[in-house]
C-alpha cells in the first residue's frame, strides 16, 4: 500500500520538473530574441538618421566626382593593350558589418578582375579602403594587398579621409598605367549596384594622343590636375560606399526586427501550448490520484 502510493506521488513530480524545465528554457530564450528586437529596432533608427544626412552629403560629392571625370571622356583617354601592364585597383568600403552582402559584392567584382587580369599576363595590385575588404581578399589574393585602409565606416567620409588616401597611394611609388575604383554606387534606399571608375597616372594621359589639342597644359598643371582628380573619385566612391553602407544598414536591421517578430510569435505560441499542456497534465494527476483515494 504504502510503495504504490509513493510510486504515485513521485511520478507526477518527475514530470512536472521536466516540463517546468521546457518552459523555462523558451521563457530565457524568448526574452532573449525581445532584446535582440530592441537592439535591432534602435540600429534601424540609428542608421535612418545616419542614412538621412549621407544622402544629403552626397549630390555635391556626385558633382565633384562627375567634374573630376569630365577630361577623361573628352578627351577619350584609352591606355593601349600594350602598355597597360600594370593595374592598380582600389576596393572602397567600410570597417562596419551588419549590413548584408554590400561588402563582399566589391570583394567579388575585384576578384573577378584580378583573375581576368592576371590571365592575360599582367601585374595587379589592390588598395583596400576599409577593413571588411582586407579580410575578405587577405586569404585568397594577399599577395597583390599593396596598401590597407582602416578605421573607414565609423564617422561620415570627408574630402580630407580621400586626401589622406590619395596621399599615401602616391607615398608609396608604385607606378601604374591603369587603375581602377570599385565601390558601391547608390541608387534607392532599397538599391546599389558595385561599380566602378577609371584611374589613369600622369605618364598616360600626357602621351594620349587626343591631348595634343588642350596646348596650354604643362606637365605640373596635368600632374596637379592628376592628384585632384584621384582624390574627387576617392570622395566620390567613400560618399557613395556611405550611403548604400547606411540605407543596407537600415533594411538589414529592418527585415531582422521583422524575423524577430516572428520568432516571438512563435516562441508565445510554444510557450502557451506547453504550458497548458503542464497544467492539464497536472489536474489528470490530480483526479487521477483522488479518483484512486
Amino acid at each position: 500500500m504504502f510503495a504504490r502510493t509513493s510510486a504515485l506521488v513521485f511520478s507526477p513530480q518527475c514530470g512536472q520538473v521536466r516540463n517546468m524545465a521546457t518552459l523555462k528554457d523558451i521563457t530565457i530564450r524568448l526574452k532573449s530574441i525581445k532584446n535582440i528586437q530592441k537592439i535591432t529596432k534602435s540600429m534601424k533608427m540609428v542608421a535612418a538618421a545616419k542614412y538621412a544626412r549621407a544622402e544629403r552629403q552626397l549630390k555635391p560629392a556626385r558633382v565633384y566626382g562627375t567634374g573630376a571625370l569630365a577630361l577623361y571622356e573628352k578627351a577619350e583617354i584609352k591606355v593601349p593593350e600594350d602598355k597597360a601592364a600594370k593595374h592598380l585597383i582600389i576596393g572602397v568600403t567600410s570597417d562596419r558589418g551588419l549590413c548584408g552582402a554590400i561588402h563582399s559584392g566589391v570583394a567579388k567584382a575585384i576578384k573577378s578582375e584580378i583573375a581576368n587580369l592576371t590571365s592575360a599576363g599582367k601585374e595587379v595590385m589592390v588598395v583596400n579602403v576599409g577593413d571588411k575588404l582586407r579580410g575578405i581578399l587577405h586569404r585568397t589574393h594577399g599577395k597583390h594587398i599593396m596598401l590597407n585602409c582602416k578605421e573607414i565606416g565609423r564617422k561620415p567620409p570627408t574630402f580630407g579621409d580621400a586626401s589622406i588616401i590619395a596621399t599615401e597611394l602616391l607615398n608609396s611609388g608604385y607606378e601604374y598605367d591603369q587603375g581602377t575604383v570599385y565601390f558601391n554606387r547608390f541608387r534607392s534606399v532599397i538599391s546599389y549596384k558595385t561599380d566602378h571608375k577609371p584611374l589613369f597616372s600622369t605618364d598616360t594621359v600626357s602621351n594620349s594622343e587626343t591631348m595634343g589639342v588642350y596646348d596650354d597644359i604643362d606637365a605640373d598643371v596635368l600632374r596637379n590636375y592628376q592628384e585632384f582628380t584621384m582624390v574627387n573619385i576617392i570622395y566620390l566612391a567613400l560618399r557613395e560606399g556611405s550611403t548604400s553602407e547606411q540605407s543596407a544598414r537600415m533594411t538589414a536591421m529592418d527585415s531582422a526586427s521583422k524575423n524577430a517578430s516572428e520568432m516571438i510569435d512563435k516562441l508565445t505560441l510554444t510557450f502557451n501550448r506547453t504550458r497548458q499542456a503542464v497544467i492539464t497534465k497536472e489536474l489528470i494527476e490530480i483526479i487521477s490520484g483522488a479518483a484512486a483515494l
